[in-house]
């Protein structure tokens, strides 16, 4: 069955909202993630330090320039996300029409790619 991540995407904002009712979002939470279990649907869920403690690599120049948080302009950041193995795209998209989300914030549905849909690389050439 194909696998596909609900990422979980929010603003300083809504990351406030959150934030302002943290015990209320984390049993909803709960919830939801009791209800992937029981549905044999989740393979994972993991949540995301704060930004401020991350660090960014930047490669835009020629050698990497490395960034401690929180960063400067961000209209969005990742949250967390939810590994799912569902049917279809279209039940990914049930499951995160289901998150008990904060309003604002949103969820991108991705479909992880499979082993075989991913250039592979020649161990005798190292090249694609």
């Amino acid at each position: 069955m194909p696998r596909y991540m609900l990422i979980m995407r929010g603003t300083d904002e809504t990351n406030a909202a959150m934030m302002a009712s943290i015990d209320e979002a984390m049993a909803a939470t709960g919830r939801f993630i009791e209800e992937m279990m029981k549905a044999d649907v989740l393979l994972a869920a993991e949540g995301l330090d704060d930004p401020g403690r991350g660090v960014v690599v930047d490669f835009s120049g020629e050698t990497p320039v490395v960034t401690d948080g929180p960063y400067g302009e961000t209209r969005e950041l990742f949250g967390g996300y939810f590994l799912l193995d569902v049917a279809s795209t279209q039940e990914a998209v049930e499951w995160a029409k289901r998150f008990p989300a904060v309003p604002g914030s949103k969820i991108e549905v991705r479909r992880v790619a499979e082993a075989d849909e991913v250039p592979q690389i020649s161990e005798s050439t190292g090249q694609v």
